[in-house]
């Protein structure tokens, strides 16, 4: 009998990029992510994370894409982030603006706006999978960098947990479209809702599933 394939390892980020950069006198690094681009309601909300110059420590090797976190994992990680890192901040681009500009704008929107909330100044940008073409920093796009970039790693937690209670806020408002446990994506329980009653004032009017619900 043939052997059953092996799953594939999960990529632990590093931070060989930042320590390139800290060796050529580059700091503050700053890493950038955002979360929510696939919704049909609520924000893209970008976050920024700057971290201790060679991080050390237990916490440093539980940093993931917070795609590979659990809710709980990413909550107790969010806390050891706000104690440890020099400069954290989010930003985000509404539904409205979404609608207005488009996806990828928005979201380039919601990370000028986390890299203007920092508080410090950084020198460089490590961003996943995007640039920033208005800002004149110097900057890196990584493709999957949530997953190979430390920096970037931390900033994809940042966004998802402002992100997500964000969503669990917005569901006292809203909850026939079960935004606590769905945060905006197109589980059957948010497109029955959209089928059967519409959309509300947070649902991205430009997406297709949100203008024309034919969606079971």
């Amino acid at each position: 009998m043939a052997s059953r394939p092996k799953a594939p390892r999960r990529t632990r980020p590093t931070y060989r990029e930042e320590r390139r950069l800290l060796k050529d006198g580059i700091a503050p690094v700053a890493g950038l992510d955002e979360v929510g681009r696939g919704c049909l309601a609520g924000p893209v909300v970008a976050g920024a994370a700057v971290l201790p110059r060679n991080p050390r420590g237990a916490w440093v090797s539980e940093i993931r894409d917070s795609k590979q976190m659990t809710a709980r994992q990413r909550e107790r990680m969010m806390a050891e982030l706000q104690d440890r890192a020099p400069a954290l901040a989010t930003g985000l681009a509404s539904a409205a603006e979404i609608d207005r500009i488009g996806i990828v704008p928005a979201t380039r929107l919601a990370m000028r706006r986390a890299v203007e909330a920092l508080g410090v100044a950084p020198a460089f940008l490590l961003i996943d999978a995007l640039e920033l073409p208005d800002l004149t920093l110097q900057q890196k796009s990584i493709v999957r960098g949530d997953s190979l970039c430390l920096s970037v790693a931390a900033a994809s937690i940042v966004a998802k947990v402002a992100r997500d209670r964000m969503m669990e806020s917005e569901d006292a408002s809203y909850p026939p479209y079960g935004f606590a446990s769905n945060k905006g994506y197109a589980t059957r329980q948010h497109l029955r809702a959209l089928e059967e009653r519409g959309p509300c004032p947070i649902h991205r009017y430009s997406f297709a599933p949100v203008r024309q619900p034919q969606l079971l």
